[in-house]
C-alpha cells in the first residue's frame, strides 16, 4: 500500500516532462551506481569489506538488497521465460565464471523481455540481460563482451564499495532506491520513481563523473576475464563500436545501455588498444548463440507475418548446411505466425543435418504440441532425456508435452525436478499449481502457489495458502511437518516487517 501511495505522490505532483527527465536521469544511475574505485587490470584482489572483516556494507546485507530488487523485478518487468533463451544465458555465464574473480559464484540471472540494448548488475550477485542484447551483438565473443564487463563490476562489490565512500550508516535504507533505479532503467516507466521517492538519493551528477571515470577499469577486467575463458577480447571493442552505431543513429534517444554505461570514443579506443595486446586467437562462435539470437529476432519481429518474411528472404537461397540459424529462425518465426505444420517440416530438415540438436529436437516438440500432437511430442522429449539426462530445456518440455497428453502427476515430478535447480523462478511454482490441480494434489496446489507468493513479495497470500495446505495434509505425515516448519517462517517473517 505504501508503495502504491508513494507511486501516486509523484505521478500526481509533477508534470510528464519532469517525470521524463527524473526518470531518464534515475534509470542513467542503474548501473553506475554499481561502480568503485580505480583497480589495475591485472590486479583481481577483493577489497576488505564487509562481514566479520570490517567495513560498512557487509554481504549479508547485499544479499538482503539483491532480495528486495529481485522481488520488484518479479512483480514490475515483463520478462522472458524461455529455456532455451535462459539454458544459453546460463551456459554463457559458467563460461565465464572460472575466471571471474568472485568469492561467491551463485548468481541470479535475469532475462528482461525488452528489444533494447541492456545488462545490468545488482547486489546479491544478481545479472540482468535485456532480450535487445542478443539483436545487436552478432557474435557469442560480442555477447560475451558485455557479460564480462557486468561479472567484473559484480566480482568488485562495486555497490558496497560506492555507498563505503557516500558514508552511510544504513545501507538497507536506500534498498528502495536501489530497486527503483533498476526498475526505471529496465521497464522504462514512472513504476520505479515510487521507490525512489522519499529515499536520500546520492548526487546524480557525482555519480556520472564517478561512471565515466571507471568504467574503463570494468572493461580491462572483463578483457582480462574474456581471455582466460577462451573468448576473443577484441569481440568487447567490435561491441562497442556497434553500440555506437545505434547511438548516432538514434540520436538524442541513446540505447539504453549507454545511458548507464557512459562510453565516449577515447573509451572505445582505450578498449581496441588493450586487446590488441591479448595473443591473436581465433575463437569460433557456437552455433548455439546464433540459433538463440534468431529465435530473439522472430520473437521481437513487429508483426508475426513480417517475421516470416524476413527470415524467408535470409534463406531465400541458402542451404540448411550454410545458414542453419536462419533457417531455424523461420521455424521459429512459423510457430509464431502460427503455421506449425510449416515449422515442422523446416525442423525436421534441420534434425536430419544434424540429429541431436537439443535447440532442434525442443523447438520440433513446440510445433507438435501447437498440432495437438501430445503424445508425438512427448515421446519425442522422452528420447530426448534419455539421451540427455536432467538437460533444463527438454526437462521443462517434458512438463509441457505430459501434461497436454493427460499425465498431470508426471508433469508434475518433472517441475519438481526444475524447481529443485531453480527454486527462484515463479513461472515454474504457477506451472507446478496448475499441474497439481489437474493431479488432484489439493495439498500441493496450495504449497506452490504459497511459494510463488513468497516469491512474488506477498507474504500475507503466502500464509494464508500455507494454512490451507497445512489443514488438508494428514497429521505427522512428512508433508505435515515440512508445511508446517515452512508456515512458521513466513509467520515470523510476516511478524517482522509488521513491527
Amino acid at each position: 500500500m505504501a508503495y502504491r501511495k508513494q507511486l501516486r505522490t509523484v505521478t500526481g505532483t509533477t508534470s510528464p516532462t519532469f517525470r521524463c527527465r527524473l526518470r531518464r536521469r534515475f534509470a542513467a544511475l542503474a548501473i553506475c551506481s554499481l561502480l568503485a574505485t580505480p583497480l589495475a587490470a591485472t590486479d583481481h584482489t577483493l577489497p576488505t569489506i564487509g562481514g566479520l572483516g570490517g567495513g560498512l556494507i557487509s554481504e549479508q546485507q547485499e544479499a538482503e538488497i539483491g532480495r528486495q530488487v529481485m522481488g520488484s523485478i518479479r512483480r514490475s518487468a515483463p520478462r522472458i521465460q524461455d529455456p532455451l533463451v535462459a539454458d544459453y544465458l546460463e551456459s554463457m555465464v559458467h563460461r565465464l565464471l572460472p575466471s571471474v574473480p568472485l568469492g561467491d559464484k551463485q548468481l541470479t540471472l535475469v532475462l528482461i523481455d525488452s528489444p533494447d540494448i541492456n545488462a545490468f548488475a545488482v547486489p546479491g550477485n544478481i545479472v540482468g540481460v535485456n532480450g535487445g542484447l542478443f539483436l545487436y551483438a552478432r557474435s557469442e565473443q560480442q555477447f560475451g563482451s558485455v557479460i564480462a564487463h557486468e561479472l567484473a563490476h559484480l566480482s568488485q562489490r562495486h555497490f558496497a564499495r560506492r555507498l563505503e565512500q557516500q558514508e552511510t550508516n544504513a545501507p538497507l535504507a536506500i534498498a528502495g532506491m536501489v530497486t527503483g533505479i533498476i526498475l526505471s532503467a529496465v521497464t522504462k516507466s514512472d513504476v520505479g520513481l515510487a521507490a525512489i521517492a522519499g529515499t536520500q538519493a546520492l548526487s546524480i551528477q557525482n555519480m556520472l563523473q564517478y561512471s565515466r571515470a571507471h568504467e574503463q577499469e570494468a572493461d580491462r577486467i572483463g578483457l582480462d576475464i574474456m581471455a582466460d575463458a577462451g573468448f576473443d577480447p577484441r569481440g568487447m571493442p567490435a561491441m562497442f563500436e556497434t553500440m555506437m552505431r545505434q547511438n548516432r543513429l538514434q540520436g538524442n534517444q541513446p540505447p539504453e545501455y549507454l545511458s548507464t554505461h557512459p562510453l565516449t570514443q577515447s573509451r572505445v579506443s582505450d578498449t581496441r588498444s588493450r586487446a590488441e595486446q591479448y595473443p591473436i586467437t581465433q575463437v569460433a562462435d557456437r552455433l548455439e548463440y546464433h540459433l538463440v539470437r534468431a529465435r530473439l529476432q522472430a520473437h521481437y519481429a513487429t508483426t508475426p507475418e513480417h517475421g516470416v518474411a524476413f527470415f524467408e528472404r535470409r534463406t531465400a537461397n541458402t542451404a540448411i548446411s550454410e545458414s542453419p540459424a536462419d533457417h531455424y529462425g523461420l521455424a521459429v518465426a512459423y510457430l509464431g505466425n502460427r503455421q506449425p505444420a510449416e515449422a515442422e517440416s523446416t525442423l525436421r530438415q534441420l534434425l536430419s543435418h544434424q540429429p541431436g540438436r537439443i535447440t532442434y529436437q525442443v523447438t520440433l516438440a513446440e510445433a507438435l504440441l501447437a498440432q495437438d500432437h501430445a503424445s508425438e511430442a512427448n515421446a519425442l522429449m522422452h528420447e530426448a532425456l534419455d539421451r540427455n539426462p536432467e538437460n533444463t530445456p527438454i526437462t521443462d518440455m517434458l512438463a509441457r508435452t505430459e501434461l497436454a497428453d493427460g499425465n498431470a502427476r508426471a508433469a508434475s515430478g518433472y517441475l519438481r525436478t526444475l524447481i529443485r535447480q531453480y527454486p527462484e523462478r515463479e513461472n515454474l511454482w504457477l506451472r507446478l499449481a496448475e499441474a497439481e490441480g489437474q493431479a488432484r494434489n489439493i495439498v500441493g496446489v496450495h504449497e506452490a502457489r504459497a511459494e510463488y507468493a513468497i516469491l512474488m513479495g506477498d507474504l500475507e497470500s503466502a500464509h494464508r495458502q500455507l494454512l490451507e495446505a497445512q489443514e488438508k495434509a494428514p497429521p505427522g505425515t512428512p508433508s505435515y511437518q515440512s508445511l508446517s516448519s515452512r508456515l512458521n517462517e513466513v509467520s515470523q517473517a510476516l511478524a517482522k516487517r509488521r513491527r
